[in-house]
C-alpha cells in the first residue's frame, strides 16, 4: 500500500487540501467546508480569507459561498506550457483523433499514477468523455500506466504496484500482481496496452507508451471510446494507427 506522506508544516497541508477541496466540489459554504476539512470554522475562515488575499479565492456576495478563482488555470497554462513534449505532440494526437473518431490522451507517469496534459477530441464524435487535463489515473488499471510500466524492469513493476493503493474501480479490474504480470509480458510482445473498462465502466481504450527526454517521467498516449465503438475487431484497426502515431511522436522528439 502507498504509504502516507507526513507534512512538516501543517498549516500549508491545510491550505492546500482547502484548494483541492474546493477543486473537487466546487463552490461550498463555511459550514459544509469546516464539515470536509474536519476543521473548525475560525481556522477554515483564516484559510479563506488568506486565499482571498492572495486572489485564489473569491466569496459570492449573495450565496456567500467560497470558489477558486481563474488564477489557477493560469499556474495550470504555464506548467503546461513549459513541458515541450505537448507541442510537439499535439499535431499527431490532433491527427490520429481525425483518424479514429475517438478522444485520444497524453499523459505523463506521476509516481503511482498517470496524469493527463493533453486531450483532443474529434470533431466528429458525437460522446464526450468526462476525463480532463491534470487528473490523475492509476497505473495499474489503465492503457496508458499498464503502457508505461510495460517498459520497465520487472522489479520496478512490483515497486509501483506494492506502493500502489490496489483496488477494484470496476468488475473488470486486475488487482492480483501474478495475473498482472501476466497481462504486462503481453503487452511487451504486443506492443500496445489495453483498458477493458478495468478504470471506468463502459469506455475501453487502447494506449502506447512513448520514449521520454532522459531523465523525465514516461508518457503515454491513448484512444479512448464508449465500449459499443471499441470492439476487439475495432481495436485491432485502432493498433497500425497509434503505433504509427508513437514513431512520428518519437521521431519529432529525436530519441528515435
Amino acid at each position: 500500500m502507498e504509504e502516507k506522506k507526513t507534512n512538516p508544516i501543517q498549516v500549508s497541508e491545510r491550505i492546500f487540501h482547502t484548494i483541492e477541496t474546493l477543486a473537487h466540489h466546487g463552490p461550498m459554504g463555511l459550514l459544509d467546508l469546516s464539515k470536509e476539512l474536519s476543521l473548525n470554522k475560525t481556522t477554515v475562515h483564516r484559510i479563506l480569507n488568506s486565499l482571498i488575499c492572495m486572489d485564489y479565492v473569491r466569496q459570492d456576495p449573495e450565496s456567500l459561498k467560497y470558489s477558486l478563482t481563474y488564477k489557477f488555470c493560469g499556474i495550470s497554462a504555464q506548467i503546461l506550457a513549459s513541458n515541450n513534449v505537448i507541442s510537439l505532440a499535439r499535431p499527431h494526437l490532433r491527427k490520429l483523433a481525425e483518424q479514429t473518431g475517438e478522444t485520444v490522451h497524453l499523459v505523463q507517469m506521476d509516481g503511482t499514477n498517470a496524469i493527463y496534459i493533453d486531450k483532443v477530441e474529434a470533431s466528429r464524435s458525437s460522446v464526450r468523455l468526462v476525463s480532463m487535463v491534470g487528473k490523475a489515473i492509476p497505473l495499474y488499471c489503465s492503457g496508458v500506466g499498464k503502457a508505461m510500466l510495460a517498459d520497465m524492469t520487472d522489479e520496478r513493476i512490483q515497486s509501483i504496484w506494492e506502493k500502489s493503493s490496489i483496488r477494484s474501480l470496476t468488475e473488470y479490474t486486475i488487482t492480483e500482481l501474478t495475473q498482472f504480470q501476466k497481462i504486462i509480458s503481453a503487452i511487451r510482445q504486443n506492443g500496445y496496452a489495453l483498458d477493458k473498462e478495468e478504470n471506468e465502466l463502459g469506455v475501453r481504450c487502447i494506449a502506447v507508451s512513448i520514449t521520454a527526454f532522459h531523465g523525465n517521467p514516461p508518457y503515454a498516449i491513448s484512444v479512448s471510446a464508449p465500449r459499443d465503438r471499441m470492439s476487439d475487431s475495432r481495436i485491432l484497426e485502432i493498433k497500425d494507427l497509434i503505433l504509427t502515431t508513437k514513431e512520428n511522436i518519437q521521431k519529432n522528439m529525436g530519441v528515435i
